[in-house]
């Protein structure tokens, strides 16, 4: 008689089906965690474009406000230019002349800080909507993110608790991560704003 006849079988525990769902729950898990390392990276590239538009925004109100100074500047001395010329007109034809001279300079000058104003106000309008237009794909990324964290912590206690339906719920938290991780990846528009602002 072999010792080994004696030895006990271990019960496996585990039925047929209860097997497939943790095959089914491992596959799941392993896709998704794929999925979000990748959504990961794509979002760390979406933030530093944010803050390089928001740089960039900054930087160009900052250049307006700066060129409106020198308008006002501009216009306060033309002002006092006018003043003077129609003080001055028993002057000499050279003092005028001067004067006249010094007036269609400022007036030249003032009428450039208006169009250079009008180029940048423009300019950090298209940043403005650079960094909406990113902070909408980083909030797609940011739902993805939650929505697989979920899936996944739920994929782990179906397995625990063998419960087929609420790895269905796992399910359908991975089908929404996806689908709003592809619409970052894509830039399809679809969005969920109620709960983009309920996490911000």
């Amino acid at each position: 008689m072999s010792d080994s006849a004696d030895l006990p079988v271990p019960p496996s525990g585990e039925s047929k089906e209860d097997s497939a769902l943790n095959t089914a729950i491992s596959i799941a898990v392993a896709l998704g965690g794929t999925f979000m390392a990748l959504s990961n990276v794509k979002d760390g590239n979406i933030n530093q474009a944010m803050q390089d538009a928001q740089v960039r925004k900054v930087d160009s109100w900052n250049f307006y406000q700066a060129k409106s100074t020198k308008q006002h500047i501009a216009e306060g001395t033309l002002e006092q230019l006018r003043s003077l010329r129609m003080l001055s007109a028993g002057a000499s034809s050279e003092a005028l002349a001067s004067l006249d001279q010094k007036i269609t300079g400022f007036q030249q000058k003032v009428e450039r800080y208006e169009r250079e104003k009008e180029e940048i106000k423009k300019e950090a309008k298209r940043w403005e909507e650079k960094y909406e237009e990113l902070n909408q794909v980083d909030d797609q990324f940011d739902l993805s993110d939650a929505a697989m964290s979920v899936g996944i912590a739920l994929s782990g206690v179906a397995a625990l608790a063998k419960r087929r339906w609420l790895f269905g719920v796992a399910a359908a938290f991975f089908l929404f991560g996806v689908a709003m991780g592809l619409a970052g990846f894509f830039g399809w528009s679809f969005s969920v704003p109620f709960l983009s602002k309920w996490l911000s």
